[in-house]
């Protein structure tokens, strides 16, 4: 028997100022679906993770939804999931998601997209964990963040190898590709 493969997703409780953004969101979660994977995300029902969760739920998919209690009245947190794990702090959400994933996938969004994805991140540096992190580079989104972290490499503040560790994805059929290989 196949276990389930997960794919937990970090993204913005914001639409965003592009449209591509939340088609993106949709196909990604109609993609979770269509493979038979789980849902990992932040269990809100706003902005790209509504998005995403809605078209993966619609679709069939199993899902597992992670949310500090602090934030289910702002985040619309959605009772109606497979799973729902309600945390009492942030730092609890993201171990709880990460640990019940096999990849991650970074959609864009703020501040606290980027908390999630800098812990995965960190944890993968020092040696924590060897899943595979793809940034979605919607309308080349990431893109800064890619050169910020080449310059934190040109300035000696880490090491090469962790540009390595998250791969910058420019489409969903891409994304498609490499997660297919990788929850082989």
């Amino acid at each position: 028997m196949t276990p389930l493969r997960s794919v937990c997703v970090f993204c913005g409780s914001r639409p965003g100022g592009r449209p591509a953004y939340a088609d993106e969101a949709r196909a990604l979660g109609a993609l979770i679906a269509a493979e038979g994977w789980r849902l990992v995300y932040g269990a809100g029902d706003v902005g790209l993770m509504g998005e995403v969760a809605r078209s993966a739920q619609g679709a069939g998919a199993r899902t597992l939804g992670v949310i500090p209690t602090h934030l289910m009245a702002r985040e619309q947190g959605r009772r109606d999931l497979t799973t729902l794990v309600i945390t009492e702090d942030m730092h609890e959400r993201k171990k709880v998601m990460f640990m019940n994933s096999d990849a991650i996938v970074v959609l864009p969004g703020g501040a606290g997209t980027l908390d999630e994805f800098f812990e995965v991140l960190t944890w993968r540096q020092i040696g924590l964990h060897r899943k595979p992190i793809y940034l979605l580079n919607t309308g080349g989104y990431w893109t800064p963040l890619v050169k910020l972290m080449d310059h934190v490499i040109d300035e000696g503040f880490a090491e090469n190898p962790i540009r390595s560790y998250s791969i910058l994805v420019d489409s969903i059929e891409t994304l498609s590709s490499l997660l297919r290989d990788a929850l082989k």
